[in-house]
């Protein structure tokens, strides 16, 4: 099989390493500066406590002259950063091309086929309908990601903890292609689940982050700190209730309560959202897919937001305020 990873950073590089150190691809990589020339150089590169793993790479900058059409494309980059990998990735397609989006929130082909959301593209995570236009929903297996990674330097992954992959059909049920995707990354040495069911999959990592990461972000607070104040952590669980009252009309029921999710949470003890890794780092942050992609699900499933909008608002002026957020975006 011929897979390549576009975005070779924290978990692009930890899926990429991995399934290149097992053997059963060949497997790529689509990247630019320092990250494509560490790949040159070095290979790829995953840390994993004393234990650094390392393997061959084929990595290019064009996807039309250096690596052609791919059984399998991987996309593992920020959500800002989307539109623009859909539109470089045309010549990694052929006809029976699988795309996994290994990200972050409320993916670009959520709504397909479900009637409460409707036909229209989510404006929040794919504007004007760019990205479904370049990457056909039917080409799209779903994958959530369980796994704690970090960039340690270009084309070195560090992994701290997990290894869990959820893929599954997005329109539900279980298919061959996505069961073959399912044994490849089981096979380097992910615990893989092939869900029937991946769209809640979906919804529920993002109950559960959709508030640590931006309050983390807008306070520099670790995880354990967030829910050990009670106020923060009202306000969290609030948020949570009104996620779970859009989830329930568009197919994706959660059966938790919040404190059952900070419960766990709280096992993470003192952890680093991605948001707050990348708002320290100066990177852009991915409100849009994590906080309001729910926003523009509740307009239309008619769900009042308000702890929500608050979070997405004051989330939006940090970022504005620190560079990490477009000024020119929608309100």
């Amino acid at each position: 099989m011929k897979v390549c990873i576009v975005g070779a950073g924290a978990i692009g590089g930890f899926i990429g390493t991995r399934l290149a150190a097992a053997g059963d691809a060949s497997v790529s990589a689509l990247a630019r500066g320092a990250t494509l020339a560490a790949l040159r150089t070095h290979g790829w590169r995953l840390r994993e406590g004393e234990t650094l793993l390392q393997a061959a790479v084929h990595a290019a900058s064009d996807a039309a002259h250096e690596l052609g059409a791919q059984d399998l494309v991987v996309i593992a980059v920020k959500g800002p950063a989307l539109p623009g990998v859909a539109r470089a990735i045309g010549p990694l397609l052929g006809p029976h091309t699988v795309v996994l989006p290994a990200m972050n929130g409320v993916p670009w082909w959520f709504g397909d086929g479900v009637p409460a959301i409707g036909d229209a593209p989510l404006e929040t995570v794919d504007p004007g309908g760019v990205v479904a236009a370049a990457i056909a929903p039917g080409r799209v297996v779903g994958c959530v990601v369980h796994a704690s990674t970090a960039v340690g330097e270009p084309g070195l992954v560090l992994h701290r903890m997990g290894r869990g992959l959820i893929v599954g059909e997005p329109r539900g049920g279980r298919s061959e292609r996505a069961a073959r995707i399912a044994a490849l990354l089981g096979a380097a040495g992910f615990d893989v689940t092939h869900s029937e069911q991946v769209r809640r999959d979906v919804w529920y990592k993002l109950w559960g982050n959709m508030t640590m990461n931006p309050v983390s972000a807008i306070t520099g607070a670790t995880g354990d700190r967030i829910l050990a104040d009670p106020q923060v952590r009202g306000f969290c669980s609030a948020a949570m209730r009104e996620a779970a009252e859009v989830g329930a009309r568009i197919g994706c029921p959660i059966e938790q309560s919040p404190e059952d999710r900070h419960a766990i949470t709280a096992k993470l003890g003192a952890f680093r959202t991605s948001m707050l890794q990348d708002a320290e780092a100066g990177r852009a942050i991915e409100l849009d897919a994590i906080v309001g992609a729910v926003r523009e699900l509740g307009a239309r499933v008619d769900v009042p937001t308000p702890t929500i909008d608050a979070l997405y608002g004051l989330t939006r002026l940090f970022g504005r305020v620190h560079g990490l957020y477009p000024e020119a975006a929608s309100t």
